[in-house]
């Protein structure tokens, strides 16, 4: 049987954010999901390379059988943002993770309406993530 398929989702302008995006693709990848990572698997950026990295990012969402998409930050990154209305237009399932325990007690919302809509399910962990990607992948 074929690995399962995850595009992995998250802004990646500083070292953390590379790291935490690396973090998820690790847990992702040790349940047996093949992962496509966006700054792993494109050329670098450049100005001849823009286009490049814009259809090999939009493929990687077409041929996903899942997107996970980090949520962290103040809003949810404007990349990440369209990688899940993409996602949800070719009725992909999608899981964030928002692990930012401030918001977690004002109230239900962690994101917009339309992102939050958009997804299967929001998870607070990394622990939490690896559940119920496990659960999904036996479904």
């Amino acid at each position: 049987m074929q690995n399962m398929k995850a595009y992995i989702a998250g802004p990646l302008f500083n070292e953390g954010e590379r790291w935490w995006v690396e973090e998820l693709e690790k847990a992702v990848a040790s349940i047996g999901f093949e992962t496509f990572l966006p700054h792993r698997d494109n050329p670098p950026k450049t100005p001849e390379t823009v286009q490049t990295i814009f259809e090999n990012n939009r493929k990687g969402i077409e041929h996903a059988d899942i997107l996970i998409a980090n949520l962290n930050g103040i809003t949810t990154d404007d990349g990440t943002a369209w990688e899940l209305g993409y996602a949800a237009a070719l009725k992909k399932p999608s899981i964030g993770i928002f692990t930012d325990w401030r918001t977690r007690f004002g109230g239900d919302e962690v994101v917009n309406l339309m992102i939050g809509r958009s997804l299967e399910n929001v998870v607070h962990s990394l622990d939490e993530l690896v559940g119920v990607l496990t659960s999904w992948k036996k479904s």
